[in-house]
């Protein structure tokens, strides 16, 4: 493992941090009280390691403050407040190996903004068919008696020839970009988190859930759990997905207990609500 423990600041680090400050005119102190309101100080890491729990729980807080702390790379900003510095200032960690470089933590506004790229891509990319085509009934129906002239027909002059050599289709694929992702926004989802978990990092995955269709999801999970046990990746996940906290060996902390404590996946109060309403309604998955 890379990171082994992570220590959030108690609640008398807290106490003397707010004693120092002169001015009480801030509405937040914000990461300040999040994680001792419900004693959250310390998470001891395992290879796979959840944070479980609702909005508001700190899941998200809690992995910001860990990446910020670390350095970790990101590839969209996030809402700092005034006091983030400060706080982050006081957290502590300690390491089984050096932390890779390329390591990240990776959140849903990433992914989201994967797939806004690549629709824009594709939609780019719809226009740029249906000038081709356009341009292929031109240079098919319309080019009788064309003659080179000078070196400024040249384009044209490959145009026509083409179009006469190719079908539609073909001339269309020759000319268009061959990198196109023609994926549904999950694909999608799913190919950002392949392209960005390399061998060998630590990995932070804000609700990687988000986007993800079930069957998705369980692949989402093969993936991961491949990646911890045979390529040297550790990973500290956010996420309420059924199939994600079921993964074997993981080490899951219910944000939502009072005071914050490991459980079985089984005993998640989201998890037992699942259980109870696939229960009564198991004679209709039962029927003919």
């Amino acid at each position: 493992m890379y990171l082994t423990r992570f220590q959030f600041p108690d609640r008398e680090q807290e106490n003397r941090f707010f004693a120092g400050i002169r001015r009480t005119c801030y509405d937040s102190f914000y990461p300040f009280r999040v994680h001792t309101a419900r004693g959250l100080t310390e998470l001891e890491m395992e290879e796979i390691t959840i944070l479980y729990g609702g909005n508001g729980s700190g899941k998200s807080t809690a992995l910001n403050v860990i990446a910020e702390t670390l350095g970790l790379r990101r590839d969209t900003l996030f809402n700092r407040s005034s006091f983030f510095g400060e706080y982050t200032a006081l957290c502590r960690y300690e390491t089984g190996r050096p932390i890779p470089v390329d390591s990240r933590i990776i959140t849903s506004d990433d992914v989201f903004d994967f797939m806004l790229n690549v629709r824009h891509l594709n939609e780019g990319v719809d226009r740029r068919r249906e000038d081709l085509l356009d341009a292929y009934v031109d240079a098919k129906y319309n080019s009788g008696g064309f003659q080179m002239r000078s070196l400024e027909d040249y384009d044209r002059l490959k145009q026509v020839v083409s179009a006469q050599k190719h079908s539609q289709s073909q001339y269309v694929r020759e000319n268009l970009n061959r990198n196109v992702r023609e994926h549904s926004n999950g694909e999608s989802a799913f190919q950002y988190f392949t392209e960005k978990i390399q061998e060998n990092g630590l990995y932070l995955l804000d609700e990687p859930e988000n986007s993800l269709a079930p069957a998705l999801q369980r692949q989402l999970v093969d993936f991961l759990s491949d990646s911890a046990r045979f390529f040297g990746c550790q990973f500290l996940i956010a996420t309420h997905s059924p199939f994600l906290l079921a993964m074997r060996g993981a080490k899951i902390y219910d944000l939502d207990a009072d005071p914050v404590r490991v459980r079985p996946w089984t005993d998640l109060p989201g998890i037992r609500a699942y259980y109870d309403f696939f229960r009564e309604h198991a004679p209709e998955f039962d029927g003919p």
